[in-house]
């Protein structure tokens, strides 16, 4: 029996394969769901749910509905005791993809490929971007800084500025550079840049009247 430890590098090589120049981001929050695996591309992010054949259905309905949400193709791993039934419990925009485990190792089968995703809500797919991310895109497209505008109200701009396939590919561009142990410093840098640095400290008490 196959579990999610044992498919998971396997699964990166096989996509690495498949797919070409890739960034896989793992156990990604997606709304109130968790994304397994959240594979960028060239100009599309996928999110990748694995049901192995130690696990059951009892959250994957509710893994779909956030998953749908969030990314322009959505798809399942599974282990081959799931073949019979997956596609009682997924969209048929959603991939399918089998595993099983074979003398040399582990074996994957594309039994459908994911179309693009009919419910995907942009607005979601931009909240993945930090918000110094964002002002990457927006340099990209010499829009203006917004500064003292939230992180909502850009990306509305963004969407509305910028065509959807040339966005898609910003995105991917911004998130294959994106760099996790520098994250902190990152959005120190920004807040400073426009002003939101937090002060530390107490604050003093106010006098009484």
């Amino acid at each position: 029996m196959l579990y999610d430890r044992d498919i998971r590098e396997p699964l990166f090589d096989f996509l690495e394969t498949r797919y070409g120049k890739i960034r896989i981001l793992e156990e990604k929050r997606t709304g109130r769901a968790r994304a397994d695996v959240v594979m960028v591309t060239e100009n599309a992010i996928h999110g990748i749910e694995i049901k192995s054949d130690a696990d059951s259905y009892a959250r994957l309905a509710g893994q779909v509905k956030w998953y749908d949400t969030y990314y322009d193709f959505n798809t399942v791993v599974i282990g081959v005791s799931h073949v019979m039934h997956i596609e009682e419990h997924v969209p048929e925009w959603w991939g399918i993809i089998t595993v099983e485990e074979i003398e040399n190792g582990t074996d994957f089968y594309v039994v459908r490929k994911p179309k693009p995703n009919p419910r995907q809500v942009p607005a979601r797919k931009m909240s993945i971007l930090w918000r110094p991310e964002l002002v990457q895109i927006q340099a990209m497209n010499g829009m203006p800084r917004y500064r003292e505008k939230s992180k909502e109200f850009v990306s509305a701009r963004i969407l509305d500025f910028v065509p959807p396939e040339k966005l898609a590919v910003q995105i991917s561009d911004v998130l294959f550079e994106r760099d996790y142990t520098t994250i902190a410093e990152t959005l120190q840098q920004y807040r400073m840049e426009h002003g939101r640095v937090r002060k530390t400290g107490r604050r003093k008490p106010r006098r009484k009247k």
